[in-house]
């Protein structure tokens, strides 16, 4: 049984049987299934927890399984109708069923906090809509619980329970979808290291090819079972590529659109140099993602209010390509006029960005930062379609609701209720 970890087998296996072959690959693809959900978890736990768990523990457990299954069948043909039970004597059957059943609810676990992890990551970079966001341990950053994924597993669970009901019939489904995770994650790999790493194209070529190579056969044998349940996962993936790409198309035309009623921040700080308002005592900050234009909940102050506070922050959040920053490049101030600064915040993607505490860092830099003599001005715009849109009607309608389900700005940036002033604005998109 020990001979299995010769490769020649498994090639000259290919060989000869052709078709079969690769039909066979699609059937045995689940015994490397489960590592995509382990390293999905990296964010959570770190590389040296997920190196320490796999190399001592998963590994091993994993090859003393499948040997041993493989030598009972070799000793007992018979055993091929259930090989993993047929492993413990009669009396054990029911322990090993609960003991089964413990180690699916576990790997489940590593489903669920991967998902976490993912979405947490999607959100920073700006590919969904903010969700709620609660974090579960003051000592791990990366110990979060996001309600609305919970709910959203569930109802994927329930439909799939339903649509396959048996686990045979949805070995299919799950097949396909880490096969083309595999290929996936090798094709991105292939680039990092070319273009990040600055390897030569030649070397990339030679660590990374073989790789890709066999997980394209994988998902080559998964792919021949489409009709049996495959097409459940890549139906899904394709939903998941819709919300993206019509979530960033349309914060695009939204930010082109509002761009239009915008001034530029240097135009209108002149403007209150020669034409200043009344002035109140304590520190306004406004949040915007374009800070060389006014923002619109400035704008709206001055029209509306016409006052204008002491002091005048205008912040933008900047989620990085690392997962985390230091305090000594979370804060970037610069003075624009006697009552006026241009702040940005810097936040790792894997980080929650809490702005009151980010601005307490900004203590270091000489910005003297109070929160309860601090209001933070929010925009909050109520989108319409519009009768000529770039999008198409249902594009469209499906971006309003999309950016509808998002959380509340307050609660993503961690800002106190009792200091936040709204101000509401209607855009058709």
């Amino acid at each position: 049984m020990l001979a299995a970890v010769n490769p020649a087998y498994a090639v000259t296996f290919l060989y000869d049987h052709g078709h079969i072959g690769l039909a066979t690959l699609g059937l045995v693809f689940l015994v490397v299934t489960g590592a995509e959900a382990l390293y999905a978890d990296l964010g959570h736990f770190g590389r040296r927890s997920i190196q320490t768990a796999w190399f001592s523990l998963v590994l091993p457990a994993l090859l003393l399984n499948y040997f041993g299954q493989g030598a009972k069948v070799l000793a007992d043909p018979t055993a091929i109708e259930n090989p993993f039970y047929r492993l413990v004597p009669e009396t054990l059957l029911l322990p090993m069923v609960v003991l089964a059943t413990a180690a699916t609810v576990i790997a489940s676990q590593a489903v669920i906090t991967g998902a976490y992890s993912l979405v947490r990551q999607a959100i920073q970079l700006g590919l969904l809509p903010r969700l709620a966001i609660l974090h579960t341990s003051a000592s791990q950053a990366g110990q979060i619980y996001i309600p609305r994924v919970t709910g959203a597993l569930l109802v994927g669970v329930l439909l799939l329970v339903g649509l396959f009901r048996t686990s045979s019939a949805l070995a299919s489904a799950y097949g396909i979808a880490v096969a083309t995770t595999m290929v996936v994650d090798g094709l991105l790999a292939f680039i990092v290291i070319w273009k990040f790493w600055h390897w030569p194209l030649w070397r990339v070529g030679i660590v990374v090819a073989p790789l890709v190579l066999v997980d394209v056969i994988f998902f080559s044998a998964n792919l021949l079972k489409l009709l049996e349940g495959a097409w459940a996962p890549i139906l899904f993936g394709a939903s998941m590529v819709l919300l993206i790409l019509t979530w960033r198309r349309g914060t695009s035309i939204l930010a082109h659109k509002t761009r239009r009623s915008e001034v530029p921040l240097d135009i209108l700080l002149a403007s209150l140099q020669k034409h200043p308002p009344h002035m109140v005592p304590g520190t306004a900050v406004f949040l915007t993602s374009q800070p060389e234009f006014a923002p619109t909940a400035l704008l709206h102050n001055l029209k509306h209010n016409k006052v204008l506070h002491e002091h005048n922050v205008i912040l933008t959040v900047v989620t990085t390509d690392t997962p985390r920053v230091t305090d000594e490049e979370r804060v970037k101030i610069t003075v624009r006029s006697p009552h006026f600064s241009s702040m940005t915040l810097k936040f790792g993607y894997m980080e929650s960005p809490n702005v009151p505490k980010a601005l307490a860092v900004a203590r270091k830099h000489g910005w003297h930062f109070d929160i309860m003599s601090t209001s933070f001005f929010l925009s909050r715009r109520a989108l319409k379609p519009a009768s000529h849109s770039a999008m198409p009607r249902w594009q469209d309608r499906l971006f309003i609701g999309l950016a509808k389900s998002a959380s509340d700005a307050t609660d993503f940036f961690h800002i106190p209720t009792g200091r936040v002033v709204e101000v509401g604005t209607q855009v058709a998109v």
